[in-house]
């Protein structure tokens, strides 16, 4: 806060701090600063010159000068003696370089003319600027430096700190003193611990003693068994919650994650192993107590270079014996290890009962199985896939202890480090890469090799995003959280209760039983698709919940292959869903200005949609004019009230902007209102306008708003016009001559924007006939009007060839484009190359995709394949990505 003095032709300095304005601005010449208003007998300090303006020079000082009287040591309120301090500086210097008493300097004026004060205030409040900046500048670096202390303890220690409290778990259940209440997933981890880590230490000392070792064997033994033993669980439970389907994960995903994540601990440890430059002679090495005492002095030689900023020369020290990246196959052996000494370590009991004679139902918590997926309905063609199954009961109130669970990679609280090369940038420890590469090694030699020069632009745009200072909204994570206790089920909230799973009738007319089978299998496909999503909602909770009390905080961010840039923390971002935009704000507010709060009005309208976002601005604005009443009562009461906000396409964001509209018209001056609001702002199919661009098509250019307009053109409806149309022939068809007519007579009602959207915006980047089958279907799933399973196959079907003839008709530029960018993909890659360009940022890029080639791996729990797909062109997104 600026605060600021006014002083009046009295004897007594009045000290103003709500009413500071800055001076008038007084066009003086150059001999009118600071130095005139003091003069001395002994030394000449300065000579003015004379002046058109009359000026006394003759006044004697008065004799009861002014008396600055001190005020609190706050910096707001401190501003007297700040200026008084800033005078010194300003004092005549006599011949022995002390500063001349005030008294042998006597003040010129007693009761000043208006343009004397204000001339004086002039001077002084440029010097005292620079003092209070200065003095905020020091209290600036010492709170960064206290953050990031805070960052480096969050990325090296997080693990360990796990590591100690179930450690602290153990002694205290071994002293029974646990607590009853321990949380679900505590509880589960707790009794998997010492017996997995006690399997891995068993494995590392026979690889330390093996003769034969196995590929692994370097790996295994770089950390201790206690820590990995954590992080295998922690991921393990972490797949489950993010993205299971049906209760299980694949063999290769769940140990190349794994894999990738020893990797980043190893790296992180090596790091703490080398900052460690002597040990204490007092320490008797292989006991506990010595073990514990040399980990203390580790940690206080740790924070001692933290505390004397010596960040950069423990990074040289790191550098110099730099640990080479592992490969995809080590990555997936040892995963593949650890899982299976996992499946052999954790087991989960039911809860007793008390009627029960028998001994008690104890099962493996994993289980190592093979599982027959059918890739196509309408084909015999079935595929085992190597899958990890969770048991039901570690699944069972999984969701309600998401914030036990340890997330590594969470956003900084400090700026991220710059980017200057392939993997410099980024976090301060963890590992960060500039590309997220899949594995590739060509993208990523292709980084490496390319001058830092010619990718100072994509470093530059990475910064600026990184160096975004974010904040939680706090009023909106409230109403989520309260939205979320009451059961969800609204704003695109999940339902937190599961759907009823049918029991079995008194009956047995096999088609009854064939239909309560089916409807008990989609029963539990729903609960277990809410399960994970409940558990994707708690994670964003989890670390909306953790950063809520922070000023601020930061997101690097990396770039894939294509070029586009995003977040590298996964869970709570700017990018992600409405949940999460809705609580995201900038943490550094701007007044609206008129401009800003016609914006502000503008982006409401659009986040409500429904056809809304497609009207003129006019059209928006008085859209916003005329539910201003709905607008306050969301803003006031979203919870308990009318509920309005609910309405809208992306409610929480919504909702965050009534609130932000509600305070700025309810101020006595709107355009001087604070607002922290984010207005996002998208192209119109940003695949297709580069199409038009390149092909210079001036229709094609006019349905995607390339061109002005009244208002935005729509290129969605445009093309679910033709698709109905097409549809409309179909129907009036002979069915037995052709079968598409019924097909077309069931959809033709259900033919709408959102239906061919995801389908258009993904054909430009080279959507398969396959992928928009199953984008449509998903939306006619959502629709629910077709329950039969093999009707909703054959019209999805059916409606994804109908919309990829209508965008064939309408873009025939941007197909001829299309098709000219694949055969030049077929002749470079007839020549077993790949296709390379670089984008115009300065961007190498190395197509990923390439002919399907099997890459057998072998490993303790399974043999499995890495496969590869074909070469496929997609300059367009790097040119979206560019822009």
């Amino acid at each position: 806060m600026t605060v600021a003095a006014s002083f009046y032709p009295s004897p007594r300095a009045q000290i103003h701090p709500t009413t500071w304005r800055r001076p008038p601005k007084i066009n003086t010449k150059s001999h009118k600063n600071l130095y005139f208003l003091f003069s001395s007998n002994s030394n000449t300090f300065f000579k003015p010159s004379l002046s058109p303006t009359p000026f006394p020079l003759n006044l004697k000082s008065p004799s009861n000068p002014i008396q600055l009287l001190p005020l609190s040591d706050s910096v707001q309120d401190n501003l007297v003696e700040n200026l008084e301090s800033s005078m010194n500086s300003l004092m005549p210097i006599n011949e022995i370089g002390q500063i001349t008493p005030l008294e042998s300097c006597p003040r010129i004026f007693i009761q000043d003319p208006p343009w004397i004060a204000s001339l004086f205030l002039k001077g002084l409040y440029k010097r005292t600027d620079q003092e209070v900046k200065l003095e905020f500048k020091e209290m600036d670096k010492s709170k960064y430096n206290l953050l990031r202390r805070r960052q480096i303890k969050a990325e090296t220690e997080a693990w360990e700190r796990m590591v100690e409290e179930y450690r602290e778990l153990e002694r205290e259940m071994c002293e029974k003193k646990l607590a009853p209440n321990l949380p679900y997933v505590k509880a589960l981890f707790l009794g998997w611990f010492e017996p997995f880590r006690d399997a891995i230490e068993r494995e590392q000392k026979m690889q330390r003693t093996d003769k034969q070792k196995a590929a692994f064997a370097p790996h295994i033994d770089a950390l201790p068994a206690d820590k990995m033993a954590v992080i295998v669980m922690h991921k393990m439970m972490g797949l489950f919650m993010a993205g299971a389907q049906e209760g299980f994960v694949q063999v290769v995903q769940a140990a190349v994650q794994i894999g990738m994540a020893i990797e980043q601990e190893v790296r992180i440890h090596s790091f703490l192993e080398k900052t460690k430059n002597y040990r204490s002679k007092n320490i008797v090495a292989g006991t506990e107590e010595g073990l514990r005492k040399e980990k203390e002095i580790l940690m206080k030689h740790v924070n001692s270079l933290v505390r004397k900023r010596r960040l950069k020369e423990v990074q040289k020290l790191l550098k110099k014996e730099e640990i080479k990246p592992w490969s995809r196959d080590t990555q997936a052996k040892l995963g593949c290890l650890l899982i299976e000494l996992l499946t052999g370590s954790a087991y989960v009991q039911p809860p007793l009962n008390q009627s029960a004679d028998g001994p008690p139902d104890i099962r493996p918590a994993f289980r190592h199985k093979y599982k027959a997926v059918i890739k196509n309905p309408r084909q015999k063609f079935v595929k085992n896939y190597g899958v990890i199954e969770c048991d039901p009961l570690v699944l069972m109130g999984l969701d309600k202890t998401v914030k036990h669970m340890l997330i590594p990679y969470v956003p900084m609280l400090v700026p991220p480090k710059k980017w200057k090369g392939y993997d410099k940038g980024g976090h301060l420890f963890l590992p960060s890469y500039i590309m997220r590469t899949h594995g590739s090694r060509k993208q990523q030699d292709a980084i490496k090799d390319v001058p830092a020069k010619q990718m100072q632009k994509v470093f530059e745009a990475l910064d600026m995003l990184g160096n975004t200072k974010w904040r939680i909204n706090r009023r909106v994570l409230s109403i989520v959280e309260c939205i979320w206790d009451r059961g969800g089920n609204i704003a695109g909230l999940i339902d937190r209760e599961d759907v009823p799973v049918p029991e079995k009738p008194p009956t047995e007319d096999l088609s009854e039983i064939q239909e309560w089978k089916w409807s008990v299998r989609k029963a539990k496909k729903i609960n277990l698709e809410r399960h994970s999503q409940r558990c994707d909602t708690e994670l964003k909770l989890s670390v909306a919940r953790k950063m809520r009390d922070e000023e601020g905080f930061y997101y690097p961010h990396n770039v894939d292959f294509r070029g586009r840039a995003y977040p590298m923390h996964p869970h709570l971002n700017h990018l992600s869903s409405d949940l999460c935009r809705g609580m995201l704000e900038f943490a550094e507010g701007r007044p609206l200005g008129k401009s800003g709060l016609h914006w502000l009005k503008i982006h409401l309208a659009n986040l409500y949609s429904g056809g809304v976002e497609k009207l003129s601005h006019d059209g928006r604005l008085s859209f916003v004019e005329n539910h201003l009443s709905d607008i306050f009562e969301s803003a006031d009461n979203p919870v308990n009230g009318n509920r309005w906000w609910l309405t809208a396409e992306d409610p929480f964001q919504f909702l965050a902007a009534c609130i932000n509209l509600s305070e700025a018209l309810r101020s006595s001056s709107p355009h001087t209102v604070i607002s922290h609001l984010p207005i996002h702002q998208d192209g119109s199919c940003n695949g297709l306008q580069h199409y038009a661009a390149l092909g210079r098509d001036s229709l094609e250019a006019a349905a995607v708003n390339l061109t002005p307009g009244d208002k935005p053109a729509d290129v969605y409806s445009e093309i679910a016009m033709r698709v109905h149309d097409i549809m409309k022939r179909d129907s009036d068809k002979d069915p037995a001559t052709n079968p598409q007519a019924l097909i077309a007579k069931v959809l033709i009602d259900q033919v709408d924007r959102k239906l061919v959207k995801q389908t258009v915006m993904t054909s430009v980047y080279g959507v398969t006939y396959v992928g928009a089958r199953e984008q449509i279907k998903k939306r006619l799933e959502e629709k629910g009007l077709i329950t039969d399973d093999r009707l909703l196959f054959t019209a999805a079907c059916y409606a994804s060839k109908v919309t990829l003839a209508a965008l064939g008709e309408i873009f025939e530029a941007a197909r001829g484009i299309m098709g000219w960018l694949g055969d030049c993909a077929k002749v470079i890659s007839s020549e077993n190359q790949p296709v390379r360009w670089t984008t115009p940022l300065g961007l190498p890029v190395v197509q990923p995709y390439r002919k399907s080639e099997r890459h057998l791996v072998r490993t303790s729990l399974q043999v499995f394949k890495i496969i590869f797909s074909k070469y496929l062109i997609c300059s367009i997104h790097n040119l979206n990505s560019t822009n």
